[in-house]
């Protein structure tokens, strides 16, 4: 298995892992278009990566650089992504932003996120930033409804709870730094989102 750029050229498995990575109740209208691929890899190549194994795409990240003040760390994804078209991109930024990762169902549980977060954590210091961050998702919220999302997010980040997306991240080394209240229009996380922090 290799770490690589994607092109546009990788559509179609890019197109197959957000398929299964996000089946309905995710709205298939924010799946990756074209034009969304095109865009990453023309304002920021470096953040568009991709785990291949024998010509099969097995998992996908997208990340841009953003100047972020850390004293104001509330956002959206809309804020940070553009609508997925990363035109909010600032070579001059401090900070690498993910705005998406994804591992086939099937790949789970044998390293490929731990493999792109570190490629993320090269280009961090490559590229001589103070930060990586994501804003990730409370996979796990719907299942513990009796818990406002933001005190779901405090027993993840504590530990007392596992969640699908934040405790792996926590395990690749990165640590909940706020809670983001209508990150993303998504149901299953109650619209909301921890900050995840890696700093080199």
């Amino acid at each position: 298995m290799i770490v690589r750029p994607y092109t546009v050229a990788d559509l179609p498995g890019l197109l197959t892992i957000q398929t299964e990575c996000f089946p309905p109740p995710f709205p298939p209208e924010l799946w990756w278009k074209r034009e969304q691929i095109a865009s990453h890899v023309d304002r920021f190549p470096a953040g568009a990566l991709c785990v291949e194994d024998q010509g099969a795409l097995l998992a996908s990240a997208t990340a841009l650089i953003i100047p972020f003040v850390p004293a104001h760390p509330h956002h959206t994804w809309e804020d940070v992504a553009d609508g997925g078209y990363l035109g909010t991109h600032r070579d001059e930024g401090n900070t690498l932003y993910g705005i998406d990762m994804a591992v086939r169902p099937a790949w789970r549980g044998r390293g490929l996120a731990r493999m792109l977060y570190q490629a993320r954590f090269d280009l961090v210091r490559r590229l001589g930033l103070d930060r990586f961050l994501a804003g990730s998702r409370l996979a796990g919220w719907h299942r513990h409804q009796y818990l406002t999302p933001e005190a779901y997010a405090v027993e993840v980040a504590a530990g007392r709870l596992v969640d699908p997306v934040i405790t792996p991240q926590m395990r690749a080394g990165l640590r909940p730094t706020a809670f983001l209240p209508g990150y993303i229009e998504d149901v299953e996380s109650g619209h909301a989102a921890l900050l995840m922090e890696w700093i080199p």
